[in-house]
């Protein structure tokens, strides 16, 4: 298979078949600096067009490394801006497929701008449409902005290459010793990749894209729901310390679909849908489980930096899109490391800033503890949740009490009778509930009907924020 057709193949293994119509098949470089030949370059390195994913209207881009590296040049970017302006006119989906050597030196200032007005399409349309990269090949340097600037990234496991500086070109570092450009380093240690797949890379694409709205006025995403509104989830208390897992079994079909899987794991994020609405998903996580249901990783009951960056990224994006949120509360406190304390206060803002301005319908449900500040920002009913529900076990308070009670009653004879009275006060679920910041105490296995019920009553709801341009924050 020669490069220009795997450009081609990229995109009819992405769309429905025979769905693909090209726009720009003729466009070529005009430059003839340092005697380039125009006509050496077909599509001038970019195929751009648009075409369905199970029925849905997409656009799509795929760049073609055999033209010139696929590098990027201004008729290039002309065609890509060109294919933005469609998608913004008509309210669909943006996807670019990437392979290229990235600036295309011989256009110089040209290319730099060319580069320029794809960065401005790509931040127009953010929150207006969605845009989804990704990586086959090479893409570096300033061609790294564009998945970065887009809401969703995959990248081809073997081949994919995502890098503003080579590895060799940071300091102290060779390729063979770290390769910072791997799917695996990016995915793993940036967070800047959403999935990492192989074969099966259209079909997560096509997945993601079937669950998202193709606007941001299509007030969310449904399909129809066969899965029974009211089944119980008997085994949802032994999987509740991987949110991942536990978000599964409470959607329709079991199936959710994890975004930043492999970063910052003790925050889960991702989509489901319950009663056919795609709900947007944020969970914390102690214990991560492998395919036999063991648990394969631990994680301490703590908000991280990362974890709480990952989490406000996401929530923004549901808010964009009109997308429900809902969350599972399980966390003790913060992160207390030198490296994590360098940035805590700023990421802790961000997440608290996050579910406080997000409008669309938000939902909490503590399935465990709920300890202190932690706990605040975790989508609380002071932050503005609309509906908090909390399991039957769970703890709600400044801290456990076992170590409230070695601040406050260390001296105390009758110790332990002070502990069992500041638990059932102060730390109880119950106590939570009769002070309002619990709506209702749940069994674990009624959680899915319950959150359905409550995104059903919130349907119709509208809030409104200051007027203001935009948060700061």
């Amino acid at each position: 298979m020669s490069n220009t057709s795997q450009a081609s193949a990229r995109i009819e293994s992405l769309l429905d078949e025979n769905s693909f119509v090209e726009i720009g098949a003729m466009v070529t470089a005009r430059s003839t600096d340092f005697n380039t030949d125009p006509g050496a370059a077909p599509t001038d390195g970019v195929i751009t067009g648009y075409g369905l994913i199970n029925g849905s209207l997409v656009y799509v881009y795929s760049q073609d490394a055999s033209v010139m590296g696929g590098s990027v040049g201004e008729m290039h970017a002309k065609k890509i801006v060109s294919l933005y302006s469609m998608a913004m006119k008509t309210g669909a989906p943006v996807i670019g497929l990437i392979d290229s050597t990235g600036l295309r030196l011989m256009e110089a200032t040209d290319a730099l701008e060319a580069f320029g007005e794809i960065y401005k399409a790509q931040a127009m349309a953010s929150g207006v449409i969605p845009q989804i990269t990704a990586v086959f090949g090479s893409c570096g340097g300033g061609l790294a902005l564009f998945p970065s600037m887009t809401d969703f990234t995959f990248i081809e496991e073997s081949k994919g290459k995502l890098f503003v500086n080579s590895p060799n070109a940071v300091s102290g570092n060779y390729e063979e010793k770290l390769d910072t450009a791997a799917a695996a380093f990016r995915s793993t240690q940036s967070g800047d990749v959403d999935v990492v797949a192989g074969d099966d890379i259209y079909d997560q694409i096509r997945l993601l894209v079937s669950m998202l709205p193709e606007n941001n006025e299509e007030n969310g995403a449904y399909e129809e729901c066969t899965d029974d509104l009211n089944r119980l989830c008997t085994d949802l208390p032994a999987c509740a310390n991987d949110a991942s897992v536990a978000f599964s079994r409470i959607a329709d079909d079991q199936a959710f679909f994890e975004v930043k899987a492999d970063y910052a794991k003790s925050m889960v994020t991702g989509f489901m849908r319950l009663n056919g609405i795609t709900v947007g998903a944020v969970g914390n996580r102690s214990e991560k489980f492998d395919d036999e249901g063991k648990v394969a990783e631990k994680f301490d009951k703590v908000l991280t930096p990362d974890a709480c960056v990952k989490a406000a990224e996401f929530v923004n994006f549901c808010d964009a899109f009109d997308i429900p949120v809902v969350s599972f509360t399980d966390i003790r406190g913060f992160e207390t490391t030198m490296d994590a304390e360098k940035r805590l206060s700023g990421a802790l803002a961000k997440l608290t800033y996050a579910f406080a301005n997000a409008t669309v319908p938000k939902i909490n449900v503590i399935t465990g503890s709920a300890f202190g500040s932690a706990y605040v920002v975790m989508n609380s009913k002071s932050l503005g949740a609309d509906m908090v529900f909390a399991w039957s076990g769970a703890s709600v308070g400044m801290m456990d009490a076992d170590a409230a009670a070695r601040i406050l009653f260390e001296k105390e004879e009758n110790k332990a009778e002070l502990t069992a009275a500041y638990k059932d006060m102060q730390t109880s679920v119950t106590s939570a509930a009769r002070r309002g910041y619990v709506d209702t105490i749940i069994e674990a296995q009624d959680t899915r009907k319950y959150v359905i019920g409550a995104l059903e009553m919130l349907f119709t709801k509208r809030e409104e924020r200051p007027g203001r341009k935009h948060g700061a924050i």
